[in-house]
């Protein structure tokens, strides 16, 4: 699970990831996708792959390794679906999709869901987690008073890929906490 936002020249998404350029960044999150992500691994992109320059945009996407399910975010508009799908790595496209890991169920999309009533009695194999991307949130669970929400931006994951291990791992540990 991921959240890349590439071609992005806004400041206040560069510089709290501590770069001081568009490029210097997207050149930072291609190396660490490319050092965490095979070429056979199934990625699930959590939307607004890229903004401003579709052209640059569409050539960090193509540099990266995985085979890619994007998630649609608000960003991602017709024009850049339609260029995403010229990408070999990237396999589908969806508004939102329910994903089952062994026996955990998650629904991931762009935006924080509630998909769950937050009945913390009830085991966590039997609960829905809304894995989300848009908030740019250094916080992984600030939604978690909401729902059984968990944050996968790259803000909160030091500006790598998260793995689904991982965000279970992080899920069971928050509830030993709370």
């Amino acid at each position: 699970m991921i959240l890349i936002s590439v071609s992005h020249n806004r400041d206040f998404i560069y510089q709290p990831r501590g770069f001081n350029n568009i490029w210097d960044h997207d050149e930072q999150i291609i190396k660490n996708w490319n050092n965490v992500i095979q070429p056979e691994d199934e990625v699930y992109h959590l939307g607004d792959i890229m903004l401003g320059d579709s052209n640059y945009g569409l050539s960090c996407l193509k540099q990266l390794k995985g085979n890619i399910h994007i998630i649609r975010g608000n960003h991602d508009t017709d024009t850049r679906m339609s260029l995403y799908n010229q990408c070999r790595n990237v396999i589908e496209i969806t508004e939102g999709q329910y994903f089952k890991y062994e026996k955990y169920h998650f629904y991931l999309s762009h935006f924080p869901c509630i998909v769950d009533n937050y009945d913390t009695s009830k085991p966590l194999k039997t609960r829905m987690i809304s894995l989300c991307g848009h908030s740019h949130t250094k916080d992984k669970f600030c939604d978690m008073n909401k729902g059984f929400i968990y944050h996968c931006e790259l803000d909160a994951h030091n500006c790598y890929p998260i793995n689904i291990e991982q965000i279970l791992m992080d899920i069971k540990n928050y509830n030993k906490e709370n």
